[in-house]
């Protein structure tokens, strides 16, 4: 059983230093996902403490078919998405972004420094970075994403497409 793995047993039997320990282990990485999804960096880590007081609560329920850092992931994008709905910023009406029925041309897009699209992605409606950062960094298929969001998989494919469109013309127009 691996380090994390034991610690979970000794919080399970109620164990505050274990709990403080897995914690530590895992608390910069969860504040990272939480700050892809939600970019004021207080709320960020708000969601983040609430996603573990949760982790915490539900202990019980972990059942090492994953690990336990993918099984606190989940519950911290869970987190921080019922932060988003309760901001009701989620999702993103067509309308509320015009021009985003062009394509853009694959030739005319050069890569950027990885700095422009962190700065053009905090621009993003938070619908739309929500959806392009689940399943751009954190690897989720559309189909598990609009289970977690409680969306048709349709629109998490268009708002995937504007997000992205979005994104280009964002890191275009800083030039």
């Amino acid at each position: 059983m691996d380090i994390s793995g034991q610690l979970v047993e000794l919080c399970r039997r109620g164990d505050s230093k274990a709990q403080f320990e897995l914690y530590r282990l895992y608390a910069s990485a969860m504040f990272s996902v939480s700050c892809r999804i939600i970019p004021d960096k207080m709320e960020a880590e708000d969601a983040m403490q609430e996603a573990f007081f949760k982790a915490f609560d539900k202990l019980d329920t972990f059942r090492n078919e994953v690990t336990f850092g993918a099984w606190l992931k989940r519950i911290v994008v869970n987190t921080c998405i019922d932060h988003l709905k309760r901001k009701r910023l989620l999702t993103v009406s067509i309308d509320d972004t015009p021009g985003l029925s062009a394509k853009p041309n694959d030739d005319d897009y050069s890569p950027e420094s990885v700095e422009e699209v962190k700065v053009a992605m905090q621009k993003l409606p938070d619908g739309y970075r929500l959806v392009l950062t689940l399943h751009l960094v954190d690897g989720y298929e559309y189909e598990e994403i609009a289970e977690m969001l409680g969306i048709a998989q349709s629109t998490v494919r268009s708002q995937f497409v504007r997000a992205k469109q979005r994104l280009i013309e964002l890191v275009k127009n800083r030039k």
